[in-house]
């Protein structure tokens, strides 16, 4: 715990806190919308935006904050216009974001350590303005999240029910695009844009193999995360590991936990349950 009195570990920690909070929050919409891979492909075309930002001499984070949103509106639109199906949608998303990113970091003079630090995390890097973006936006993040739990819930289950009660279909499905690509970009120095989406994902999987309304799960969930961040760090900083993969294999060691533990107890119940009693013998009927 030593290491925790230096600065740069405490801004590590608050960031990964920060992150482990907000991206369930949000995740827990992409999985009622079977969109779980929608934080890799946002983070592809982040990639772009890092590329450019490096080619360009300009902030990578900023230029992918710009990129990334615009993708994520540009692939909402074409889903919800168009005939393209929300898994094409997002392949194209995926592969031309990543072919742009690796076409844009290569004519750049960027180095791979520079590289790394955006594909996987790097917490240890992070400044005090850095932390400043991430919490504030983080913020934003969840209370727009939790304010508007009742309209994105509806959205996320049922579109045309949505829209026959009077709620902005469109508008709220551009929200949870951008959204989700302001999470990738901030997430993109704490866990890497190739990690990110498993810590939208995997909290919200493991909150489901115990909860059961949408509001337990979604608080659940922001718990786990939040957990998963913590012991992510506190692993990386006494073990020596890339905090980023630290913090998503402690969030999938969560899950298996959760789910082998309740498959035992489901087991359990069943063989201590008393067994039905036998059907009574029909009675015969004498016929006189």
């Amino acid at each position: 715990m030593e290491l925790f009195q230096y600065p740069y570990m405490q801004r590590a920690l608050i960031a990964a806190l920060v992150i482990g909070l907000a991206a369930p929050a949000l995740g827990i919409y992409l999985v009622q919308r079977r969109l779980t891979l929608i934080g890799d492909g946002i983070g592809h075309v982040a990639l772009t935006g890092v590329g450019a930002g490096l080619l360009l001499n300009r902030s990578p984070v900023l230029v992918a904050v710009i990129v990334a949103t615009a993708g994520a509106i540009a692939i909402e639109l074409v889903r919800a216009r168009g005939r393209t199906s929300g898994d094409l949608a997002l392949a194209l998303l995926f592969y031309g974001g990543i072919a742009g990113g690796v076409l844009l970091v290569g004519l750049s003079d960027a180095t791979s350590a520079n590289l790394n630090a955006y594909l996987f995390g790097s917490l240890t890097t992070i400044s005090s303005a850095d932390l400043t973006t991430i919490a504030v936006l983080g913020a934003a993040i969840l209370v727009t999240m939790i304010a508007l739990r009742p309209a994105l819930f509806a959205v996320s289950h049922d579109e045309e029910y949505a829209r026959v009660s009077g709620l902005p279909v469109r508008t709220l499905n551009l929200l949870i695009a951008v959204t989700t690509a302001i999470t990738v970009t901030i997430a993109m120095r704490a866990v890497g844009v190739l990690l990110i989406s498993a810590l939208m994902v995997v909290p919200v999987a493991t909150a489901q193999q115990v909860t059961r309304g949408f509001r337990s799960t979604m608080t659940a969930a922001m718990a786990l995360g939040l957990f998963a961040a913590g012991s992510g760090v506190w692993v990386a900083a006494t073990a020596d590991t890339a905090p980023g993969a630290s913090v998503v294999l402690v969030a999938i060691a969560s899950f298996l936990v959760v789910a082998v533990a309740g498959g035992v107890w489901r087991a359990l119940r069943r063989r201590s349950a008393p067994a039905a009693a036998p059907a009574p013998e029909p009675h015969e009927v004498v016929l006189g």
